[in-house]
Order: C-alpha cells, then structure tokens, then sequence
C-alpha cells in the first residue's frame, strides 16, 4: 500500500480543507422562502401536513418576510388564499387581491427583498383548476388571458418577478407581451417551465386549498416518466422571453435539473416542494433521521445538479446553518 499516489482522504481530514475544495456550495443568496396570505389580522394557523409552515395574514406574510431577511434569505415566493372564489379566478388579478396586497406589504415591511408572485388561477377559482374550465376541460387559450392580466396586477402592486405555474401553453409570451404592454418590462418572468404532475404536491395543496374539486392536473402538467419533453417545454419557454427556468419538484427530478442546466444558460430555479419538505419532518419527528444534516444534505444535492436558485420552506432554517 506504500506506493499509493493519489489518497483522496489527505484532503478530508479537517473542516478547513474539506471546505476549500468543496465543489457545489450552497449560499444564503441561493434560497427563496414560500409564504401562504390569507385574510386577517395576527393570523398564524399551522399547516397540518407541514409543521413550521403557516397560513399567515398580510402582517404576519410581512413580519416573517422580514425576520427572513434578517437572517440573509433575499426572497419570498407569495400564494394567496382568498376569502372567495368564482369561476374566472377574479381574486387573482384584483387590485385589492390577497397576493396583491401581500406584495404591498412585503415591499413595505423589507424594501430590499425580492418579491416573487406565484401567477395562477387554482387559488381563486371554485372549481381548482389552473385555468378557464368549460365542459369539463380545462381551455389554454381562454386561460392566457387571465393569467396575463393576473401578472400585469401583481407587477402593478409591486412584484419584482411574476412566476407562472399553471403550465398553459403560451403563457410565458402573453405575460411578458402584457407586461411591456402595461410598461413593466422590468418585471422578470420566473417559468414553471418544467412542472410535473406529482403526487408530491399534496400537503401544498391542502396549505393553500387548491385542491381540484374534480380529475386532476395530468392533462396540462407534465407526465414523470417523460425527460426529453422537459427540454422541449423549457426551450418553448426560453424562446417567449422567460427569464428564469424552473424545474419542479426538486430531488425526484434532479436528473432533469442537470439536462436544462446543460442545455441553457438562463438561471435556474427548482421547487423543493411540499411533500419533499414533509417527508423530512416526518421522519426526524419520529427520530429516524437528522433533520438539519438531510435538510442541508437534500438543498446542497439540488444546487450540485445545477439549480442557482432554491425554492423551498427550509429557507429560513438553511440560512441558519449557513455561514
């Protein structure tokens, strides 16, 4: 064994050389926080499926947003619950809109932070699907209009970046044609560019009451079987002026986070998303694991695949542990 050249293990004896040849690192700067409004005041009622995560009202969305930023998390990713619901989503793009004014309040409470709205209809309408519903189907072209018009009221209230998510296609070039239309070309588009139909979604779905009252989301959210159609879904974003790609859900698909890594130069974000969150505090509940080192082990695997932005409901409780 003496005449071993190359011993890996010289560079792993201590923390200080082990670090200095690290080769993904995740950073504070990496980190979006996912925050639920709702109407009231000093509203904080926990999510059942997701202990530590909360449907907030409009101060307390303000308060957390700046005690985040506080700890060095750059940005929050807003959804909204609202009092009603109708069958054009209306409380999406209305002025007075529980997102909307969670914007406003956000912008106001910690002026520096970065402010991404989620751009959707399921939130808002009585049936919770993504879009127009007409005999069943959900109808794409009828939805775009919405969704633009849901994007033109977000970047109105004070939105740095508009994220659509409701995987219409076209939706990506209506949006940014009604943003420079309504002079926010400034707004950047975050693209739910690759979001698949997971049953990962589920605790999500019950923190923001968006559960579809009929079938599913398998008609126009991607089936997870298919890689190479997540290439052509990006591409179709990237050629309608996206901004941003994202992949959704994060660890399940990590192998399709390193194909658009590869393939374009946009930033790209990935959603961890509810049930990946979940599934953590289930297990370290029980003591079956330790929640911080997989916290930090599952973040830094999906910045090694290639995500420069992380979504995820850790992100107050990674900045902790970051340096």
């Amino acid at each position: 064994m003496t005449d071993l050249v190359h011993r890996p293990r010289r560079l792993r004896r201590r923390e200080g050389l082990r670090a200095m040849v690290r080769e993904a690192r995740l950073s504070r700067e990496n980190l979006v926080l996912p925050l639920f409004a709702c109407r009231g005041a000093g509203v904080r009622r926990e999510v059942p499926s997701m202990p530590g995560v909360f449907n907030l009202s409009v101060d307390e969305v303000a308060r957390e947003a700046s005690a985040a930023f506080d700890l060095g998390v750059p940005a929050v990713l807003l959804f909204g619950l609202p009092e009603s619901k109708d069958e054009t989503a209306s409380g999406a793009y209305d002025r007075r809109g529980i997102v909307q004014e969670a914007i406003r309040a956000v912008r106001g409470a910690a002026p520096e932070m970065v402010v991404v709205a989620d751009t959707c209809l399921c939130e808002y309408t009585s049936h919770g699907h993504c879009g127009v519903v007409r005999n069943g189907e959900v109808l794409n072209d009828e939805s775009l209009e919405l969704i633009a018009q849901t994007a033109v009221s977000q970047a109105r209230a004070g939105a740095d970046i508009v994220a659509p998510s409701a995987m219409m296609d076209g939706q990506v070039g209506a949006i940014r044609e009604a943003l420079d239309g309504a002079g926010f070309s400034h707004v950047a588009i975050m693209s739910y560019a690759v979001k698949y139909a997971s049953a990962f979604y589920g605790p999500f779905r019950e923190a923001a009451d968006s559960a579809p009252a009929f079938g599913d989301r398998r008609a126009y959210q991607m089936d997870g079987a298919n890689a190479r159609e997540a290439l052509r879904e990006a591409e179709l974003d990237y050629s309608e002026g996206a901004d941003i790609l994202m992949v959704k859900p994060a660890t399940p698909f990590l192998d399709i986070l390193r194909m658009v890594r590869d393939r374009f130069d946009l930033p790209l974000a990935a959603y961890h998303v509810s049930g990946e969150y979940a599934m953590i505090k289930a297990a370290a509940e029980r003591g079956w694991i330790d929640e911080k080192r997989v916290m930090m082990e599952t973040l830094t695997s999906i910045r090694r695949a290639g995500a420069d932005i992380i979504i995820t409901y850790y992100a107050a409780d990674a900045a902790r542990e970051l340096k």
